[in-house]
């Protein structure tokens, strides 16, 4: 069995004023995928569905 393809996206609101600043995340029905733009094969960090909702939510109340 393979493993499906991840579809990357960056973030709009990852920049700095010289653009190297990037996080993309890939979203599956059970799994967030996120990355560092500028080290795609580097470490990755998987959350499920929930625990990204929350993350989110607290970061746009900061």
């Amino acid at each position: 069995m393979s493993t499906p393809e991840l579809h990357w996206y960056k973030s709009s609101y990852s920049s700095s004023s010289n653009g190297n600043d990037c996080l993309e995340v890939a979203p599956t029905p059970t799994t967030i995928h996120i990355r560092d733009s500028k080290n795609t094969e580097g470490p990755r960090l998987a959350v499920t569905p929930a625990t990204w909702t929350a993350f989110v939510t607290y970061a746009a109340d900061r």
